[in-house]
C-alpha cells in the first residue's frame, strides 16, 4: 500500500520576446534553421497532446524561417515530469527543441513535486492550444453516479505518474470533502486506464480532457457507458453543462482556495515551451511561428475536423497564469500540501502481476561498486 505525500505537481518566467524587426535577424535566423530537423517533445505516450503536436509541427515549418523539418517524439513518465526534466536539463538550447507538456507541471514544482529537476520560471514558454475541461468519469457498472455517493461508496480510479492530475484531483477530494476514491497508481498511459474500466479492473479516470475523451469513446456518453462526477476548468462551457466544477464542491471559503490553485493548471491546457538560455532572436521566431501556425485558417480547420479544442493563449498570457500559480500566498500552498496526502493508494504492478505490461516499469536499482 502506498501512503506518502503526492509529489506535487508553473512556470515560466520567458526572457522578453525579441521582435524580429531587422531583415538582418530574420536572415540570421532563417540561416541557422535551413535544413534543420526540429523536435517536439509530448510528455505524454499519446492522446490529444500527440494529434495536435503532429498537426502543429508542419506549420511550424511553415511560418519559421529557414522553413526546418519538425519531428514529434513522445516521452510519456512520471506524470510529464520526464518530458518537462529533458526540455530543462538535456535538450539543446539552440531553438531545435520544442515541448508541450502537462499542465500541472508549473502546479508540481511549487507544491515541491518529486522528481523535479527544472525550474519551470526559467522556460520559454510559446503559448497554448488550450484544453477543454477535465473530466472525472465513472463506469456505469460502478454504482456511483454523483460525488455524493462518490462520500458513501469506495470507487476504484486507475492513474498513470504519481504528479498527475489523475492523482492529484481525486487525492485533494479524498482529503478535503470525504469521498473515498482508491487509487491505482502506475498505469503506463491514460489509454490503458480505459482499457482497465472496460475490462472492470477500475471503475473511474480522473482529469480526462472531455475533448480526447469525445475523440477516444465517441459512443461511450451516448451509450450511457460512463457517467461524470464532476470538471476541472473555470466554465462548464469548456466542459459538460449540469455537472459542477471542483471548485464547486468546496464546503468553505479555506477549501474553495485550495481547490482553485489545484485547478489553476486548467487554464494552461496543452502548453508549449523552449529550453532555458535560447539566443533571443530564435526564441522570439518560434513564439512568432507558434502564434501564426493557431491562427492560420487552415490549422484551425483541421483541428475541428478531427474534433480538437483550441483555446489558444499567446506566451504572454501562459506567462501571466504560471507566475499567479508560482505566487500563491504561503498559507495556502501550505495548506495544498497537506490535502495532498496520498493515503490508502496501490501500485499498479500488485494488481495486474498477470499483464505487467500495462503498468509503468519499475526502475533497477543500481548497484554499488564495492571500493577495492
Amino acid at each position: 500500500m502506498l501512503n506518502r505525500r503526492i509529489p506535487l505537481i508553473v512556470a515560466a518566467l520567458a526572457f522578453p520576446a525579441t521582435v524580429l524587426a531587422s531583415g538582418t535577424a530574420v536572415a540570421s535566423v532563417a540561416e541557422f534553421y535551413t535544413g534543420k530537423t526540429g523536435t517536439i517533445i509530448v510528455s505524454s505516450g499519446g492522446g490529444s497532446y500527440t494529434a495536435i503536436a503532429r498537426i502543429v509541427a508542419p506549420y511550424m515549418t511553415k511560418y519559421l524561417p529557414g522553413n526546418p523539418t519538425f519531428i514529434v517524439k513522445n516521452m510519456p513518465g512520471a506524470g510529464h515530469v520526464l518530458a518537462t526534466n529533458f526540455m530543462y536539463r538535456q535538450a539543446p538550447k539552440d531553438g531545435t527543441h520544442i515541448a508541450t507538456v502537462g499542465s500541472a507541471i508549473p502546479l508540481h514544482q511549487v507544491l515541491d513535486g518529486k522528481g523535479v529537476r527544472y525550474d519551470a520560471r526559467k522556460f520559454n514558454w510559446l503559448g497554448t492550444t488550450g484544453i477543454s475541461n477535465q473530466m472525472a468519469i465513472i463506469w456505469h457498472k460502478a454504482g456511483v453516479k454523483t460525488i455524493a455517493e462518490a462520500r458513501k461508496k469506495e470507487v476504484i480510479v486507475g492513474a498513470t505518474g504519481i504528479g498527475a492530475g489523475s492523482v492529484i484531483f481525486p487525492t485533494i477530494l479524498n482529503n478535503l470533502i470525504g469521498t473515498k476514491f482508491k487509487i491505482i497508481i502506475g498505469y503506463t498511459n491514460a489509454n490503458t486506464i480505459d482499457l482497465a474500466m472496460e475490462r472492470g479492473e477500475v471503475e473511474s479516470r480522473q482529469s480526462y480532457s472531455y475533448g480526447s475523451f469525445r475523440i477516444n469513446h465517441p459512443t461511450w456518453e451516448k451509450e450511457g457507458k460512463v457517467h461524470f462526477l464532476y470538471q476541472v476548468g473555470t466554465s462548464v462551457d469548456e466542459g459538460v453543462p449540469g455537472i459542477p466544477l471542483m471548485t464547486d464542491l468546496a464546503e468553505n471559503d479555506e477549501q474553495r482556495k485550495i481547490l482553485q490553485l489545484m485547478t489553476a493548471p486548467s487554464v494552461l491546457g496543452r502548453s508549449y515551451l523552449a529550453p532555458p538560455d535560447l539566443p533571443a532572436d530564435r526564441l522570439a521566431a518560434l513564439r512568432e511561428a507558434f502564434a501564426k501556425s493557431l491562427s492560420d485558417p487552415a490549422f484551425k480547420a483541421e483541428m475541428d475536423k478531427r474534433g480538437l479544442d483550441l483555446y489558444s493563449a499567446s506566451w504572454e498570457r501562459v506567462t501571466q497564469l504560471v507566475n499567479s500559480i508560482i505566487d500563491t500566498p504561503p498559507d495556502i500552498v501550505a495548506k495544498a500540501k497537506a490535502a495532498l496526502e496520498v493515503r490508502g493508494a496501490v501500485k499498479c504492478q500488485d494488481v495486474m502481476a498477470s499483464d505487467p505490461d500495462r503498468c509503468g516499469k519499475k526502475k533497477k536499482k543500481r548497484k554499488k561498486k564495492k571500493k577495492e
